[in-house]
């Protein structure tokens, strides 16, 4: 009895866990020609998924959900494929082939903020792009297509165009999926990429909801965005705001332009207090020194004294910023930590609260680079300017060239260009203040906040639409009411480039606002070609490219970057033994070392050492195009810059692990191994 018992008790188990053991070792099917690539689809609007092959009806699936394919069967003359919504054997039924897309890269598209360029359009025929981009000069063909557009939406040529207003890919996730990508140069001698993407509206996924019966989906639906339903933009921008975040170096010799910082702020709150827009403009206040391990009176490394969130009025201010004052001892070294004070204003700011935003470093010294031990952020400048522009922070450097950095005024502009380098503009706003001049100082500081605070008031009181001629215009940001005499050298923006940038920068500030508050999407469109430059600037993009990388690829990645990393500090010694190295690292990759032998010239891409997610992609990369021959002929300092450049890259792949809110599901369903993080081009090796 009892053995019966036992036996009935382990066929059960057996029975139980035969399973779960079936799908853990399932995988999904190789890319031909991959290794560790899988199979996977996107859904088109109305696929229908069933739980056996060939079966009719089915559970329709949003739009744009990406499957993994596991089986490819024939059911009559149709193509079936065996699907899941992750990488680690689940499926979850059949659907047909010839309703999905494939998926070799997982590449998508983020829009550029349309200030300064045409909508996008998005082109039925690759031939029609092939055309404009050949002729010398694009306005004869695109005008009767715009004018087509702007008369009754459509045009047979074009399948959809981009929105007026910004779309923000880090507020609303959408997919703007690459399928391919031809490279070409114009006639006018730009090089342009044309990308055959996809792209479905959110409209597109309510109507799968609506066949899927699924309720209460109408009444969000009808909440899409119609612009011909939207209030005017002068309406929309009544709750327009901005904040401005003062971030300032605060030793030993910033004692007067911390003063003088502080009286330009006085007096733009009196302003603003006249003017009754206390709620529309707010300004906070972040000081900085450097490691306070080295020099430990220095008292802090990075310190808010003022949140432009919780900030009352002027009196507020200053009554905030009052016990700031410049340190008493001297930092370990020249540079300061400028990260660290940058990175303290993008993280702990509430910058969702405010339409415009704006962070101001002022400073007389060059910035503690991410690789140095004296480092409180382990970041570069490249990758703070992707934490502002993930947030939506405009940065201004305001440098102070003073006598006693002359020796440091070169890298400090070279990482403040880089630092302060702005997608809208695709410039820096970097502004020199030569010999350091408190006067000069001073009046760009005040030129700087009154046209800001300008910009809102007319936003605010109707006067500016944004997208409209007169806020795109140079002139555009200069102080509706003057706090002193105009006076006949008294410069204009026209004069001015920082002025200039404020109002070029103000009018791309509201689209994206506009965008938010009109929750603007990305077209309702499947399959088109597009440019990745506007068609008559050429020189002006319209798209960033991310690469959504899953946990386990950021990590190879990390990983495999950290090798590099170490089998290059080994070729400071020996530059021979760089390369000997990565062929031994790429050998324990599973690379034929025969091969690996014979490559003696090859390159990072052609040793196979970074991973099959990151071939192809439409970038030229200074690590995957490194070949032996050249970094011998590097100096020594140009290695070691190499290798920086490298551990930067690491600690900012730690931050985008820890980032948790920027994790994004592809798949209803998916194991959370297989969620994806976009990340931007130039934050690859």
């Amino acid at each position: 009895m009892r053995t019966a018992f036992r036996s009935i008790l382990a066929a059960t188990l057996l029975a139980a866990l035969a399973p779960g053991a079936s799908a853990a070792d399932s995988k999904p099917l190789l890319q031909p020609g991959k290794k560790t690539l899988h199979q996977r689809v996107l859904t088109t609007p109305g696929c229908l998924l069933t739980d056996t092959m060939g079966a009719t009806g089915g559970k329709p699936q949003p739009a744009f959900s990406r499957f993994y394919v596991y089986e490819r069967k024939k059911s009559g003359n149709a193509e079936w494929l065996h699907l899941g919504p992750d990488s680690y054997g689940k499926t979850t039924g059949w659907m047909k082939a010839d309703c999905t897309v494939e998926w070799k890269m997982q590449m998508t598209l983020a829009f550029t903020n349309p200030a300064g360029r045409d909508p996008l359009l998005f082109f039925r025929k690759k031939d029609t792009l092939d055309q404009i981009l050949a002729a010398p000069d694009a306005k004869p063909i695109l005008k009767p297509i715009r004018d087509k557009l702007a008369a009754n939406g459509r045009d047979p040529r074009v399948v959809a165009q981009e929105p007026p207003y910004a779309v923000d890919l880090q507020q609303n996730f959408y997919l703007l999926p690459v399928l391919g990508a031809e490279e070409t140069f114009t006639e006018n001698g730009f090089q342009v990429r044309l990308l055959n993407v996809a792209s479905v509206s959110k409209d597109d996924s309510k109507k799968d909801d609506k066949a899927a019966g699924k309720p209460g989906k109408e009444k969000e639906a009808d909440k899409s965005p119609n612009p011909a339903s939207q209030p005017p933009q002068e309406n929309m921008l009544k709750g327009f705001s901005a904040a401005v975040v003062f971030v300032i170096d605060s030793t030993i010799s910033m004692g007067p332009y911390i003063d003088r910082t502080r009286e330009a702020i006085k007096k733009v709150y009196s302003r603003i207090e006249q003017e009754q827009l206390l709620d529309q403009v707010k300004f906070g206040l972040i000081a900085y020194r450097s490691s306070t391990k080295a020099v430990p009176g220095l008292e802090y490394v990075s310190k808010m004294y003022v949140d432009p969130t919780t900030v009352k009025d002027g009196k507020d201010f200053l009554a905030k910023v009052a016990e700031l004052k410049p340190a008493t001892v001297s930092s370990k070294a020249f540079a300061e930590d400028a990260y660290s004070g940058v990175m303290q204003a993008l993280d702990e700011v509430n910058w969702n609260e405010f339409g415009a935003r704006y962070l101001v470093l002022i400073t007389d010294a060059g910035a503690v680079d991410g690789s140095d031990p004296l480092s409180g952020t382990g970041l570069n400048a490249s990758q703070v300017r992707l934490e502002a522009k993930y947030r939506g922070v405009a940065i201004y450097a305001l440098h102070l060239k003073t006598a006693a950095g002359a020796k440091d005024h070169a890298s400090a502009e070279a990482q403040y260009n880089d630092l302060a380098l702005n997608p809208f503009l695709n410039k820096p706003l970097y502004y020199p203040v030569e010999a350091g001049d408190v006067g000069s100082f001073g009046k760009k500081v005040d030129a700087l906040a009154t046209a800001i605070t300008s910009q809102v008031k007319a936003a605010y009181s109707g006067e500016d639409a944004a997208g409209s001629a007169a806020s795109a215009d140079p002139n555009y940001g200069k102080p509706a009411k003057p706090t002193a005499p105009a006076t006949a050298s008294k410069p204009t923006a026209k004069e001015d480039p920082l002025l200039q940038d404020t109002a070029l920068l103000g009018h791309a500030m509201r689209l994206a606002y506009l965008g938010e508050v009109t929750g603007a999407q990305a077209p309702p469109v499947f399959e088109a070609w597009i440019s990745d430059r506007d068609l008559e600037k050429q020189n002006v993009p319209t798209t960033d490219v991310r690469v959504l990388l899953t946990k386990s690829q950021l990590s190879d990645l990390a990983d495999v970057v950290k090798k590099i990393a170490d089998a290059a500090n080994e070729g400071l010694i020996s530059p021979a033994n760089m390369f000997e190295q990565l062929r031994s690292v790429a050998a324990t990759m599973g690379q034929d070392p025969n091969q690996l032998k014979q490559k003696t010239s090859a390159n990072l891409t052609e040793l196979g050492l970074l991973g099959e997610y990151l071939e192809g992609l439409p970038y030229l990369s200074d690590v995957l195009s490194l070949d032996e021959e050249t970094w011998k002929s590097w100096e020594g300092v140009e290695q070691e810059r190499f290798i920086q450049r490298l551990n930067n890259k690491l600690k900012y792949y730690q931050r985008y692990n820890a980032d948790v809110d920027r994790w994004v599901s592809l798949a209803e369903g998916s194991d959370p191994r297989d969620h994806v993080y976009p990340v931007p081009l130039e934050a690859l090796p």
